[in-house]
């Protein structure tokens, strides 16, 4: 055979091989049949909404409820108001304590000797356990303003009763003028002061 033959013959190889010169190989997997009838296609009418957050599993017991906080509220300011009125009695009943009128008022109740007749010995004023052993003087004395009006319990060794005084000043500059200074006992005896005026 010469040389020029061996190209012709393996040209004659490959045209004669299966398939007409493809290439097989072993991984590849025959292709499935196409499908009969074509899919069905889902439409909807209009846009989808949440579903429920429980819609499939809901819980298994109710939340509990949230506890008001306005219980507290009330009570926190009902104790801060409360607080706020007790101190300010205690700081206005501690004023007119320590003022001139109502030292004056207390020196002329011990010297009236008709009040002494009917209280007795020792006259002062009532103490009071919840303002500590301090009497509780009602009313208001506001001097720069002309005008003087108080009550308070007072007692003696042989009883008790309520002073009243009132007294006001017309015009700047001129004396306070008395207008009531009595005590009423508590036998419903009313006795009358009027031997000394409180400056």
């Amino acid at each position: 055979m010469s040389l020029f033959r061996l190209p012709a013959a393996r040209l004659a190889l490959k045209r004669a091989g299966p398939g007409n010169g493809s290439r097989n190989y072993v991984t590849e997997l025959p292709r499935p049949p196409p499908p009969a009838s074509q899919p069905i296609i889902e439409t909807f009418s209009e846009p989808s909404r949440p579903r429920p957050y429980y819609a499939k599993h809901p819980p298994f017991r109710a939340l509990p409820k949230a506890k008001s906080t306005w219980p507290l509220l009330l009570g926190g300011l009902a104790l801060g108001v409360g607080g706020w009125v007790a101190f300010m009695t205690v700081a206005n009943n501690q004023e007119k304590l320590s003022s001139s009128v109502f030292r004056s008022i207390v020196r002329a109740l011990k010297a009236d000797e008709q009040l002494r007749e009917v209280l007795g010995e020792a006259i002062r004023p009532q103490p009071e356990w919840y303002l500590n052993g301090d009497p509780l003087v009602n009313g208001r004395i506001s001097q720069l303003q002309g005008n003087i009006d108080v009550s308070f319990r007072i007692r003696g060794s042989k009883g008790s009763g309520t002073l009243y005084f009132t007294s006001i000043r017309k015009e700047k500059g001129i004396p306070f003028t008395v207008l009531r200074f009595r005590v009423i006992c508590d036998d419903g005896t009313v006795i009358n002061i009027a031997d000394a005026i409180p400056a």
